[in-house]
C-alpha cells in the first residue's frame, strides 16, 4: 500500500454524537472550552490534515451547520456508541478513507493522520488506531470505506462494542506515547474547568 503523502483521499470525522450523560446530557460539542465550543477546537486542528471534514451529530444539527461542513446523524436512530456514526460517515464519504476523533478532545495530535496512515502502511493493516502508550483510543482511527458493509453488519447482528469489531480486521495500532497528552478529554464540568485553567496559564 503506497504512503499517501498529502490530504487528498481522506474525510476527517468528528465524533459529537454521544449523549453526553456526564455532562449533564446537553450537545458536548457545543460546550465551551476558553471560549469556543469544543467542535470548533477539533474543526481547527484536524482540518489541516484531511482532504474535507464531515461532523456526526444527531442534536442541533444546524448549528453545527454554520461550519461549513455536512453534518450527519447516526445510522441508527438513539444512541448506539461511536460505531453508528463511525458507519453513516463511511457512507457518506467521497473519499477512500476517513479519520475519525471524539468532539471532547481538543488537543488532537497535528500529525494525528500522518501517523496512523504511515503504520497502516507499514503493518499491511486494513485499518490504524491511536495508542496512547497506556491503552487504545479506539476513536482514533483511520478506516478505509470498503470497511462499511462490515460495519453494518456487525451492528445488524446487535453488536456495538468497538473493539470486537477491530477485532474482525487486520489492526494496526500506532503509537502516540511520546504525546498521551494530546488524547486527553473533557468528560464532565469538573475536567472542563480543570483544563480552562491549565490552558489559560
Amino acid at each position: 500500500m503506497p504512503e499517501i503523502m498529502t490530504t487528498a483521499g481522506i474525510t476527517g470525522v468528528i465524533l459529537a454524537g454521544g449523549e453526553a450523560r456526564r455532562m449533564g446530557g446537553g450537545d458536548k460539542g457545543l460546550v465551551e472550552l476558553c471560549g469556543k465550543p469544543l467542535i470548533e477546537h477539533a474543526l481547527t486542528a484536524l482540518s489541516p490534515q484531511v482532504d474535507t471534514v464531515i461532523i456526526n451529530a444527531n442534536r442541533n444539527r444546524e448549528r453545527y451547520a454554520v461550519y461549513g461542513c455536512p453534518v450527519i446523524a447516526d445510522s441508527r436512530q438513539g444512541f448506539h456508541g461511536p460505531l453508528a456514526g463511525m458507519l453513516s460517515c463511511l457512507k457518506a464519504a467521497a473519499t477512500k478513507f476517513i479519520v475519525t476523533v471524539p468532539c471532547d478532545s481538543p488537543l488532537l495530535p497535528k500529525d494525528l493522520v500522518a501517523r496512523l496512515f504511515r503504520q497502516m502502511s507499514k503493518e499491511q493493516a486494513q485499518l490504524s488506531v491511536a495508542h496512547n502508550g497506556d491503552r487504545m483510543q479506539p476513536v482514533f482511527a483511520l478506516l478505509p470505506t470498503s470497511l462499511a458493509a462490515s460495519m453494518q453488519a456487525f451492528l445488524g447482528g446487535g453488536e456495538r462494542k468497538i473493539d470486537r469489531w477491530f477485532e474482525q480486521h487486520r489492526l494496526a495500532v500506532t503509537d502516540f506515547s511520546d504525546q498521551p497528552e494530546c488524547f486527553r478529554n473533557v468528560n464532565n464540568p469538573t475536567e472542563l474547568a480543570q483544563l480552562e485553567t491549565e490552558l489559560r496559564v
